[in-house]
């Protein structure tokens, strides 16, 4: 299976909010999580076989209006 990449956009209002999405992020058995985007208003996770569509369902759940921004193959670097 191929590692890829899942960029979500998360309403986060408070930091109470932040931590909340972050931890359901790296909840779902991930590599990584991180925030990304100008605003911090989204959530790159990587990792293999992540259902974008389970983690996009518990964060809106949970935390609030997400949308799923992309989804695809994480880049391999030449060095």
């Amino acid at each position: 299976m191929e590692k890829q990449k899942i960029v979500v956009k998360v309403s986060m209002n408070s930091d109470k909010k932040t931590q909340k999405a972050l931890q359901i992020a790296v909840g779902v058995s991930v590599e990584s999580a991180s925030f990304v985007g100008s605003d911090k208003d989204q959530i790159a996770v990587t990792g293999e076989g992540i259902d974008s569509v389970e983690l996009t369902t518990l964060l809106r759940k949970k935390v609030g209006y997400t949308e799923l921004v992309s989804v695809g193959p994480v880049e391999q670097s030449l060095t």
